[in-house]
């Protein structure tokens, strides 16, 4: 183990490889961080779909296993695929309304079709990346990153309270355990040494899960349930490729690839490597290898987690062989449906005490990213519309409730639209060469060195 010589003090850098005890249980606190969007996804798409309970766990099942695959691709890079960066895969809300919209016509066999077809944008796409690259300048990545953050805290807020629909929503029990689960997190990440500060989000949880059980917090019935081993049944539901089904996932994969993109280079951000397009190429390559994957084993389309970013500069563990270990874990979750229950029924109160703490330092290093960037009146128009706009479709989706179904599809996620606005602004409001106050300040010292030269010659 050593300590990183970058900013953020990792005590795991990229390429660092920890004793294999520290790596699964650091790989499981990645899980445990990107568990609950993972599993969201196939079950709000088997709920809207009116699926039974035996295909809803299949699809669940299928979900990790490939977001598995695609973790272990991108963080070990596989011949041209993955940018070898700690990054956890999974699929992502975006295509949650297209799915409901090509599945309520076509089933899982439209579906499925659409996200392998769909994969193929990926890597054409990939291929783009140098000109990608040059849109996304510090003011741009900063602000990303940011929204990527403050996006995400309202879930969590939502967690604390015990689930949005959920009839104690708010209640002291719940808001208490959250704040406990909290505060063990901080002290622990604050105080701890070694593995116990970048274990902190883990034993934050374990706690927090094992003082919900007497409380009667914790429902096992799902664990029964759930078989021991089961092995994906690849296109079990049939495929159906249409191209009409893959142009409603479109606009869902261009949205992915900018979050992908905004993604991968916060993660070189906080692990001090250059973010280039060799980098971000291969990254989005991944993502289509893994989207392409989950289509074949029946679940949903893969790209980055910005949860996942959050543990970097926390935990300060960088180690993409922690993000590795954590993929194999997934896969074999994948295979073993009782052990995914165990996870999936951890109480919300618990995800979001230490999601608040996790979000929230995503936002606070895009603020350090911004923090570097002279902020004149462009920068600072860029910086508050991207957020204006991005918070106020995340807060009130309602606002683009008319809009034409692919746009709205677009703008529906606040990383999306955020990004998307900070990209023209960066582009259409052009470089201030040198700001008045400057030019003074510049007169000034010119006209200070001719006073002293003068008098030194006297």
């Amino acid at each position: 183990m050593k300590e990183s010589s970058n900013e953020y003090k990792l005590i795991y850098g990229i390429n660092d490889k920890p004793k294999l005890a520290a790596q699964v249980l650091l790989g499981f606190q990645n899980i445990f961080a990107a568990f609950g969007g993972i599993i969201a996804v196939p079950l709000v798409i088997s709920s809207a779909l009116g699926l039974d309970g035996a295909t809803s766990t299949a699809l669940l099942s299928a979900s990790i296993l490939a977001s598995g695959v695609a973790t272990v691709i991108q963080s070990k890079g596989i011949g041209p695929f993955g940018a070898k960066v700690p990054c956890v895969m999974g699929t992502d809300f975006t295509f949650v309304a297209p799915s409901i919209a090509v599945g309520s016509i076509a089933g899982l066999p439209g579906i499925i079709g659409a996200t392998i077809l769909g994969s193929i944008l990926e890597f054409i796409l990939s291929f783009f990346i140098r000109p990608l690259m040059k849109l996304f300048p510090p003011i741009v990545t900063g602000t990303v990153v940011c929204l990527i953050g403050l996006t995400l805290v309202p879930v969590s807020i939502d967690w604390a309270a015990g689930g949005v629909g959920n009839a104690d929503y708010g209640s002291m029990r719940n808001i208490s355990i959250a704040m406990i689960v909290l505060v063990i997190t901080l002290l622990l990440n604050r105080y701890g040494k070694g593995m116990i500060s970048s274990a902190a989000i883990l034993i934050g949880m374990t706690i927090g899960y094992i003082l919900c059980i007497p409380l009667g917090m914790v429902d096992f019935t799902l664990v029964k349930e759930s078989s021991w081993f089961a092995m994906p049944n690849i296109f079990k539901y049939g495929v159906d490729f249409d191209i009409k089904y893959v142009l409603t996932f479109i606009p869902a994969y261009f949205v992915t690839v900018i979050e992908t993109v905004g993604c991968l280079a916060s993660i070189c951000e906080v692990t001090d490597i250059k973010a280039d397009d060799k980098i971000i190429g291969r990254g989005v390559l991944a993502d289509g290898v893994g989207s392409l994957f989950a289509g074949i084993v029946g679940s949903f389309p893969n790209t980055t987690f910005s949860q996942n970013v959050g543990l970097i500069p926390l935990t300060k563990n960088g180690s993409r062989f922690v993000a590795m270990t954590a993929g194999i874990l997934l896969i074999l979750l994948g295979f073993f449906p009782k052990f995914a229950a165990l996870i999936n029924i951890m109480p919300a109160p618990v995800l979001g005490g230490v999601g608040i703490v996790m979000f929230g330092t995503i936002a606070a290093a895009g603020i350090k990213t911004l923090s570097g960037i002279k902020i004149n009146n462009r920068n600072l128009l860029i910086i508050a519309t991207s957020i204006g706009l991005g918070l106020g479709v995340t807060f009130r989706p309602e606002f683009i409730a008319e809009l034409p179904q692919g746009i709205k599809m677009i703008f529906s996620s606040g990383i999306s639209t955020g990004t998307i606005v900070a990209l023209i602004l960066n582009k259409i409001l052009k470089e201030e060469k040198i700001e008045e106050s400057r030019k003074e300040e510049v007169l000034d010292d010119i006209e200070s060195n001719i006073k002293t030269d003068v008098t030194n010659m006297a």
